[in-house]
Formats: structure tokens, C-alpha cells, sequence
């Protein structure tokens, strides 16, 4: 079977001695698996391709009864030049891409995770990286998975936790001390959900010193709107 689908590039390995293994997020078909067959020689083709944050319009050749398939071809779409230029917005990223890998299984399709994934790409490559971005990330994509809670928990309130989850991520600024102390309890959540659901850590934690960010600070009563 031969098709076409746009796609993110989220993580790549060697494979074998000049072959490399990419996994993929689909908008029809889901978190994928490719091989690219001769990649890593020095003419090899379709390097452009392998590269995490590339966003492209792919194509596929999946044999009867597969589960690897093999990349043939594509186009680019965007590379997000302005992410890769910078340190903070690659890692952060690249924070984005193992989530959806760690978090979604294959061959299970959602173009809300999709759109979720290529919009963040998009806000980073164009907007500001807020230290809210990946609680923001993470939340949104645990209910896309089915891990979402129903109601806010730790006393947060429904509107800071509504604006967690729709607000564009580069409107996500918070200056007061209360909404700080109401992002430091998201960043819990998350970090209590990641610790219970994940095998073993995410690699992309601490390059941002995000295991940093996730404890709640204790404000002064004065700093403590009423």
C-alpha cells in the first residue's frame, strides 16, 4: 500500500549501517514508524526528511500485513528555521515531540493531536516561548489521550484552567503572583501524571530545567490576593 499524509518528524535513530528509523506523527494515520533505506550514506537521499521538526507531506510504502513502513518520498513544508536558531525554543520543541511519541500509540489516528502538535510548532517558530508553554502542551494532550481531568484540581481555579487549555500558548503570560502560584500547581499535575504514567523519564526535562519548575512556591500572605 502506497499513501501520501502530512506529518511531523518526531525523533530519529540509526539503523543499521546506513539506514535510519523515524517515527512520525500523521494527520490520517496516526504515530508512524519509517524506515529510510540508505539515508545515512553520503548521497543518500531524503535526509531533509529524517529530521525531527520538519513538517511535510510524506509518502509511504507500507507491504501487506506491515508495520514498518518505508519513507519513499515527500515535500517540505517547513523546517521552523527560527526554532532551530534558537536553544530554548528547540528544546522546548523537542519537549513537545517526546511527549506525543511517549504518550500516543501507534497507528492511531487524531487530527486534533495533529493540529495540536503543528500549532505549537507554529507558536514557537513565530510567538514568544512562555514558561507556561509545556504545562499548557502537556494538559492538552493528556485529554486529547483520554488522561484529562473532568474539573480543576488543587484549588485552581475553572478559568485559569480553561485558559490552560485554549488560550493560544504565547498568550499564556502570567505576572501575578497568584496566577504564578496557579501555574506552579498545573505544572504539578502534570509533573504527578508523567511520574505515574511514564516507565522511565523523559530525556527532554532537564535541557529546560523543567524538573525544576514543577514544585509549588510558597508565597508571602501579602502576595496572596484574597
Amino acid at each position: 500500500m502506497i499513501f501520501t499524509d502530512s506529518a511531523v518528524v518526531l525523533y530519529r535513530q540509526p539503523f543499521r549501517e546506513s539506514d535510519r528509523i523515524i517515527s512520525v506523527y500523521t494527520r490520517a494515520h496516526g504515530r508512524l514508524n519509517a524506515r529510510l533505506p540508505g539515508v545515512a550514506r553520503a548521497g543518500g537521499k531524503l535526509k531533509a526528511l529524517s529530521e525531527p521538526l520538519t513538517l511535510a507531506e510524506l509518502r509511504f510504502y507500507v507491504k501487506r500485513g506491515g508495520v514498518l513502513a518505508t519513507l519513499t518520498g515527500g515535500k517540505i513544508h517547513s523546517v521552523f528555521p527560527t526554532v532551530r536558531a534558537d536553544l530554548k525554543r528547540m528544546h522546548l520543541a523537542l519537549h513537545c515531540c517526546e511527549l506525543l511519541l511517549r504518550l500516543t500509540p501507534l497507528h492511531q489516528a487524531s487530527a486534533e493531536k495533529f493540529e495540536l502538535i503543528t500549532t505549537a510548532l507554529t507558536e514557537l517558530e513565530y510567538g514568544e516561548p512562555t514558561p507556561a508553554f509545556s504545562a499548557a502542551f502537556t494538559l492538552r494532550l493528556m485529554s486529547l489521550a483520554g488522561f484529562g481531568l473532568d474539573h480543576p484540581v488543587l484549588q485552581i481555579p475553572p478559568a485559569f484552567w480553561e485558559r490552560m487549555h485554549e488560550d493560544n500558548f504565547s498568550n499564556l503570560v502570567f505576572d501575578d503572583p497568584q496566577d504564578l502560584l496557579y501555574l506552579a500547581k498545573c505544572n504539578n499535575v502534570v509533573r504527578r501524571f508523567l511520574d505515574r504514567y511514564l516507565t522511565y523519564p523523559l530525556n527532554t526535562l532537564k535541557p529546560l530545567g523543567l524538573e525544576d519548575n514543577f514544585e509549588v512556591p510558597v508565597l508571602q500572605p501579602s502576595a496572596v490576593v484574597k
